[in-house]
């Protein structure tokens, strides 16, 4: 298993790396007027969805001309698989330090209590940037779902990472699975941001990771 998910990573985030190749070919001041193109597009498919989200919105509120805009992204399609990167980016740049060190129950309480006081300052809206995207994309472009796909497969990653860590000192059972439990942390925390945009309110968000991080303990040695 560990290696068809790896391939499926390694496939998936060839597309990243070819993105980024293509970034570094810009001028300083070119590279600033994508990125600034790109989080303007960020900015609105969160807040309006992919599909509330025109070119011509985009190129407003990031005060740039068609030209400028078309000069980097051909078609909306590339904008939003540029917007995936981002996202992706920025979801797992807010959970650092704390990402690297799961590797203990302080550190997987740690992350929890960061996941859950990032919902309160965003007052409920939006729930994971990376799932909303999902939600909109996944059943209608293929391309989009490798992206997305590569997205979620590097924050997987990063929890297992911490997992494995526990499991190889010996600190969790024998019988642990920490692949298993890692697809499983990250599910249930989609799942809570959902029914937290919902609601407006933490309690399903909390309620989740806990009972998630309370299975995980019972495989503590």
């Amino acid at each position: 298993m560990d290696c068809i998910i790896q391939f499926c990573y390694t496939t998936c985030m060839d597309t990243i790396t070819d993105v980024k190749t293509s970034e570094q070919r810009l001028t300083k001041k070119g590279k600033e007027t994508r990125a600034r193109i790109v989080a303007a597009a960020a900015k609105l498919m969160f807040d309006r969805g992919v599909a509330g989200t025109s070119v011509e919105d985009v190129q407003r509120e990031a005060k740039v001309s068609a030209s400028q805009l078309y000069h980097y992204f051909k078609e909306k399609r590339d904008l939003v698989l540029a917007v995936i990167v981002y996202q992706t980016e920025q979801v797992l740049d807010a959970q650092e330090p704390l990402l690297s060190r799961l590797d203990s129950m302080e550190g997987l309480r740690m992350w929890r209590d960061a996941i859950v006081k990032l919902q309160i300052e965003r007052h409920f809206q939006g729930g994971c940037s990376i799932g909303s995207l999902a939600s909109a994309l996944a059943d209608t472009d293929p391309a989009a779902r490798s992206e997305l796909v590569a997205g979620f497969m590097q924050w997987e990653l990063a929890i297992r990472k911490g997992l494995r860590a526990m499991y190889d000192r010996g600190e969790l059972r024998a019988d642990a699975d920490p692949n298993h439990l890692a697809l499983a942390l990250l599910t249930a925390l989609q799942g809570g941001l959902l029914l937290t945009q919902v609601r407006k309110e933490t309690s399903p968000l909390e309620a989740v990771l806990d009972a998630m991080l309370a299975h995980i303990h019972t495989f503590i040695v």
